[in-house]
């Protein structure tokens, strides 16, 4: 099915992206990769006059390193650019390596980050590590800029902490402290997960702190913040039993939704394996 008709808009700068949507209002969206766009729209799921493509805007495509040591990712670069991206594999070849497996090889020539971030489809991989990481997004509209943790910008199912008029332009990873090492693992059926979580170790001198996020399995990313604390200053030669038996227990509490990628007692289950499979990589 064909999506409803449509005028196709394409600025070449923010300023002319921002200015358009202001001008169409509620009738227009912005345009990134398409990959959610169109098929929500061939689905008549969502139904826009106005689409501002941004692909024009050369700024929003770039991957460089900022001066504290982090990685800016331009919110146009899609997941097969990020995957080969050198600074990516060098700084965070954990992202580089869930960016190689996002979907299937369209979605990731095509999908990019910020549009995977704005449409904020539960079943999806990039969020969930994103927040391990202290990922912060960087948006402008014509009243200014601001910068939100990706922890707070997904709200929920479909829904971000994006405003009306504000385009989405990078996506900062802080850099990661010395002998840190970030790992996603997920699970899951044509080509989305049902269940992903993001683990993050960092050495310290009183011990290793863990980080744990999951990820496809409610409306947005959830940290287990009871299994990091419950494994706080635990000795690596014991960690990874106490993280599976930690985890089995944090998923008992958390409020996790049954759909057509498996009910919520499955999702408790792969929540504790990921997370224990991740946390050996981790320490592999």
């Amino acid at each position: 099915m064909l999506p409803p008709r449509f005028e196709l808009h394409r600025p070449s700068t923010i300023e002319g992206a921002l200015e358009l949507m202001a001008r169409f209002g509620d009738d227009a969206t912005f345009y990134a990769g398409g990959t959610e766009l169109l098929v929500a729209m061939k689905a008549r799921v969502l139904r826009y006059a106005h689409l501002i493509d941004l692909k024009k805007i050369g700024s929003l495509a770039e991957i460089h390193l900022n001066g504290s040591g982090g990685i800016l990712i331009g919110a146009l670069s899609t997941h097969h650019q990020i995957s080969c991206n050198p600074y990516v594999i060098t700084h965070f070849p954990g992202y580089a390596a869930l960016s190689e497996n996002v979907a299937n090889i369209r979605v990731r020539i095509a999908g990019t980050l910020g549009g995977n971030l704005c449409f904020a489809e539960p079943h999806a991989d990039p969020a969930t590590l994103l927040c391990a990481l202290n990922a912060r997004a960087h948006l402008v509209s014509l009243k200014g800029r601001r910068i939100i943790n990706i922890s707070d910008f997904i709200l929920g199912e479909f829904s971000t902490a994006r405003e009306d008029g504000e385009i989405l332009t990078h996506i900062e990873l802080p850099p990661l402290p010395h002998g840190a090492r970030a790992v996603y693992r997920s699970f899951g059926q044509q080509e989305r997960p049902t269940a992903g979580v993001a683990v993050v170790r960092t050495p310290h001198a009183t011990g290793p702190e863990w980080k744990i996020w999951a990820g496809a399995v409610s409306s947005r990313p959830l940290e287990l913040s009871l299994v990091t604390e419950a494994v706080k200053g635990v000795a690596d030669t014991h960690v990874i039993d106490q993280i599976r038996v930690q985890s089995e227990v944090h998923a008992e509490t958390l409020e996790i939704h049954d759909d057509a990628h498996g009910g919520a007692d499955y999702k408790r289950h792969l929540i504790s394996v990921l997370a224990r499979r991740a946390a050996e990589d981790c320490l592999s």
